[in-house]
């Protein structure tokens, strides 16, 4: 992308829902009218949210049934990117501790989930901000590096 991106329009959320121990994560795949990718769970905040973590739980019971997380954990992880419209919007990632028996209702967002390995779920996800947004959550954990 070359270029400024201009100011930010709109914001967005994304959720890294992950188990310990071991460490694992929940991905997400989108069905095959939105590109069959491997993603977090991830929306916009809309204006009726008070705030981003508003956002992230609208999300995270919208997309996968979940109303109560162990714990959120900001991952300091804030990616301005240019929307298929052309506007600039900024994402904001968070870690979401969920307990391993977690099995999400999926939305018609996704067609598939599974629990990986950190090391695979950054292979499988599809974007750049998404595999430094694992990155991120490992050393958050104390985790060593997702793949190593």
């Amino acid at each position: 992308m070359s270029g400024e991106l201009g100011p930010v329009v709109r914001e967005c959320v994304e959720g890294y829902l992950f188990a310990i121990p071991p460490l694992e994560m929940l991905v997400f795949r989108r069905p095959p009218s939105r590109g069959r990718i491997w993603v977090p769970v991830s929306g916009k905040v809309e204006p009726d949210d008070a705030d981003l973590m508003a956002a992230l739980r609208r999300e995270l019971e919208e997309e996968t049934g979940l109303s109560s997380p162990r714990r959120i954990l900001d991952l300091d992880w804030q990616v301005p990117f240019r929307a298929d419209n052309g506007e600039t919007w900024r994402l904001h990632a968070f870690g979401v501790e969920v307990d391993r028996r977690f099995d999400p209702r999926l939305s018609r967002e996704h067609d598939a989930f599974e629990w990986v390995a950190l090391p695979e779920a950054e292979r499988r996800l599809h974007f750049p901000d998404n595999r430094e947004a694992v990155r991120r959550l490992a050393v958050r954990l104390g985790a060593a590096s997702p793949n190593v």
